[in-house]
């Protein structure tokens, strides 16, 4: 009798999703904000919708790498390179978005182009980027850091060179569209629906799992890893790029430095959402998660004004705590089978 109740709590404990602990954290962090913002600045934190919004929109372009890179960290591996790919594709895209006066001084006889076009050139080149990445890491073997890390520094380069280290401002009105308003949290919060399913209920998503938790036992069972990963990659590249376009629209300019330490901030948000680093395990929405609280952080700090470099040390803070953590939880897992 007690092996049949003992049996129930056990599948009990490991049908609960991890993103309730984490959605636990993101009101517990809200609450102490909301506290500490009475006693410091006599005012409410939360009680504020202009400053909410904003802390949304700042975050919801690091949302959209977050979950290409949460795919990538599945599959025990990791991108360095999406912060620097979303400067190239930025600086590219906007030239392609350019008004007619500006575009015709870059590209003579040139008019304004549809916004599918700047669109589709820089979510385009997100996607090569990522080929490259995934093609570098499947047919060669070399780690996923040094791959990344290798198209972090190319994407930098070009996204300088591009236009000597000149910024591209002065957008059509059409492109400028897509980072106005509440448009960049409905792309972030669409991409993160369409992964969440694909992640959950799909083929891709399953292999994608199986890679993560044991490459050579997927391969055995008939999983073409390779593929799979220049696949896995390629998403998360074509999510820089997709960031990249949101960023340049939003800010109606494009810069070669733009998009630095994003990638740092995505692995970030996806490690505070529970995604692991060993691979294997993550979900979507723990990254949604994992994000909103990185930018209640931000925003928290910002409104108690702390300077801004307590607020990378403590960022770095939580990245280890969170490491650690998972690191806990795995060896608490190998001791339980």
């Amino acid at each position: 009798m007690e092996n049949v109740q003992t049996e129930p709590v056990g599948r009990t404990q490991r049908k609960l999703p991890q993103e309730l602990n984490i959605l636990t954290v993101l009101i517990g962090v809200a609450l102490v904000f909301e506290l500490l913002g009475w006693f410091v600045q006599g005012q409410s934190f939360l009680g504020n919708p202009q400053r909410l919004t904003i802390m949304i929109l700042q975050v919801s372009v690091v949302g959209i790498i977050a979950i290409g890179v949460t795919q990538v960290i599945i599959t025990g591996g990791i991108d360095l390179s999406s912060g620097s790919v979303v400067a190239m594709t930025a600086m590219i895209a906007m030239s392609f978005a350019q008004t007619s006066e500006f575009a015709r001084a870059i590209y003579p006889g040139l008019t304004d182009l549809p916004v599918i076009v700047p669109v589709m050139i820089g979510v385009g080149l997100g996607l090569i980027a990522g080929v490259i990445n995934g093609a570098l890491i499947a047919m060669t073997g070399i780690p996923p850091f040094i791959a990344t890390l290798g198209m972090m520094v190319t994407a930098r380069g070009i996204a300088k060179w591009y236009t000597k280290g000149q910024p591209i401002s002065f957008p059509t009105e059409g492109f400028a569209t897509i980072g106005s308003g509440a448009w960049p949290v409905a792309i972030f919060l669409l991409v993160a629906v369409f992964f969440h399913l694909a992640l959950r209920y799909t083929r891709y998503g399953k292999f994608t799992y199986a890679i993560g938790a044991n490459a050579q036992a997927a391969r055995v069972s008939g999983i073409n890893v390779q593929a799979h990963l220049v696949k896995v990659y390629a998403i998360a590249g074509l999510l820089a790029g997709l960031a990249g376009v949101v960023t340049a629209a939003r800010a109606e300019t494009a810069q070669a430095g733009m998009g630095m330490m994003y990638e740092l901030d995505a692995i970030a948000a996806a490690v505070i959402g529970g995604t692991s680093l060993s691979g294997g395990r993550g979900r979507i929405f723990g990254t949604v998660i994992g994000t909103i609280i990185l930018g209640l952080m931000m925003s928290g700090f910002t409104f108690l004004r702390v300077d801004a470099y307590y607020q990378e040390i403590v960022k770095g803070l939580i990245i280890v705590a969170a490491v650690v953590t998972d690191v806990y939880r795995q060896k608490a897992r190998v001791k339980k089978s």
